[in-house]
């Protein structure tokens, strides 16, 4: 597909942060710079853990032992793949539930380990949740390992504490880990952060995270996707054998990384001006974009999850290049059918990633292009 060449290129396709990396993490690389000349711990250093602790407890109110509950990972989809290997172990007839669409770490991590997959679909009419009343009993005996993702990937919906408590109680009937994907947390629009699974489990009265593992990172909260930083808390009976096989795995964190992500852990003033950016772009383009899509302000994130015109999101997304110029990504390309039904099908997802500018750019054209592409629509 040949880009339009009277526009100039803006893409909402992919969730790379662009927007500017903080200097007190630049500082810090380039204060630590000798820490090159050194192997680093696959267990990362005690300071790095203890800011990791204190960050769980500042946010969530909840606390870790920095000794046996967190670990660093070199950004959440290195250290998601990696724990689906732990877990599963190649055992025959295992099963991961994952919801569906999801993040396709998910699918691949499960693929890879032999496992067979059962897709969860989200409901557009329950605000995108997860109808995990669908998965049926003799699967959940099967599971093994059930991926999360709240604030989710691609919907923005945020999990209630109901709603963990449920996979709480279907954890304990069957005995399957729990894989929470936490990396968009930080990016929300109201007065209240995200529910997190740690604190979930808190609330819930399982202060040592029974069979849960969450995974965190810097990546979209700070700007630095290339930094690959991020950190696993949970289950210390989970972690350790984690941190065996991160061992043989050779994924340890260098010295210099560890040294600028704790200057990131240990700062909110950058996080905040990165959540006001994004809250600025949605509160701009969204209106835009309602007026001749399917879409609202989503719980959390920074992806629009929109239904298009005619139902064709493969098309859509086509045709907005050939003649804008503008990427979106198909949602059918981020789930799979089951039941003769797509959940990603007649939607994209955009990525709000870019400057405010070059966003509601892009949304002027999505308007512009509905109304010329598709007459019959509002």
């Amino acid at each position: 597909m040949k880009p339009s060449a009277d526009w100039s290129p803006v893409s909402l396709g992919i969730g790379e942060p662009r927007h500017a990396t903080p200097a007190l993490i630049l500082q810090a690389l380039q204060a630590h710079s000798s820490e090159l000349a050194a192997y680093p711990a696959t267990a990362g250093s005690a300071a790095f853990r203890q800011a990791c602790a204190n960050w769980v407890q500042k946010r969530y109110g909840v606390s870790i032992d920095p000794a046996t509950q967190v670990l660093p990972v070199n950004g959440s989809r290195e250290a998601l793949f990696a724990f689906a290997q732990t877990v599963l172990d190649g055992q025959a007839d295992s099963v991961v539930v994952s919801p569906n669409p999801f993040y396709q770490i998910y699918e691949g991590a499960a693929l890879l380990s032999q496992a067979r997959i059962h897709y969860a679909p989200s409901v557009a009419a329950k605000n995108f949740a997860i109808d995990w009343d669908s998965v049926p009993p003799d699967v959940w005996q099967q599971t093994r390992l059930l991926f999360v993702c709240s604030p989710g990937n691609p919907t923005g919906a945020v999990m209630p504490l109901a709603e963990w408590q449920k996979l709480f109680a279907l954890s304990d009937r069957h005995g399957f880990v729990i894989a929470s994907d936490e990396c968009y947390s930080e990016i929300y629009f109201g007065d209240t952060p995200p529910l997190g699974g740690l604190q979930a489990a808190a609330l819930s009265g399982r202060p040592d995270f029974k069979r849960l593992v969450c995974f965190t990172s810097l990546s979209k909260r700070s700007n630095v996707p290339g930094l690959r930083s991020g950190f696993v808390a949970g289950d210390a009976l989970l972690i350790a054998p984690f941190l065996l096989y991160r061992t043989y795995h050779g994924s340890a964190m260098g010295g210099m990384v560890q040294h600028a992500s704790i200057a990131a852990w240990n700062d909110e003033t950058h996080v905040i001006a990165n959540r006001a950016l994004y809250k600025q772009k949605f509160e701009q383009v969204t209106p835009l974009l309602s007026q001749v899509l399917d879409v609202a302000l989503p719980d959390a994130g920074f992806y629009l999850w929109a239904g298009v015109p005619g139902g064709d999101d493969e098309a859509f997304a086509r045709d907005l290049l050939a003649q804008y110029n503008v990427t979106v990504l198909p949602g059918r390309y981020l789930a799979r059918e089951v039941n003769g039904l797509n959940p990603g099908q007649g939607r994209i997802r955009m990525a709000l990633v870019a400057q405010p500018d070059e966003c509601l750019e892009a949304a002027r054209r999505i308007v512009q292009f509905v109304h010329n592409h598709y007459p019959s629509s509002p």
